[in-house]
């Protein structure tokens, strides 16, 4: 596989992984309601992808840094609004 495949690929992976919460989002928001996301799930998640964002910057991959920061702030959102709306 050649390099720019390679770098094809993770930008599309980092893309769809991190616009799959703009539903969850989005329908937490619509709908004011939180009941079926778990609050442990998130607030694991939320400091996992918190550790990837620094571990990015540590390391000065812009990709990594980019897909992570606006992961972290959705998935922020989300938990957020879990804990707002319940």
């Amino acid at each position: 596989m050649t390099r720019l495949l390679i770098e094809l690929l993770g930008f599309l992976a980092a893309c769809l992984t991190t616009v799959s919460f703009l539903p969850q989002a989005w329908l937490i928001w619509k709908t004011r309601s939180a009941k079926g996301v778990s609050l442990g799930m998130y607030c694991v998640f939320v400091t996992g992808v918190g550790c990837w964002l620094i571990y990015g910057f540590l390391i000065g991959a812009w990709p990594l840094i980019i897909a992570n920061a606006i992961t972290f702030a959705l998935s922020g959102m989300i938990l957020v609004m879990k804990l707002r709306f319940g």
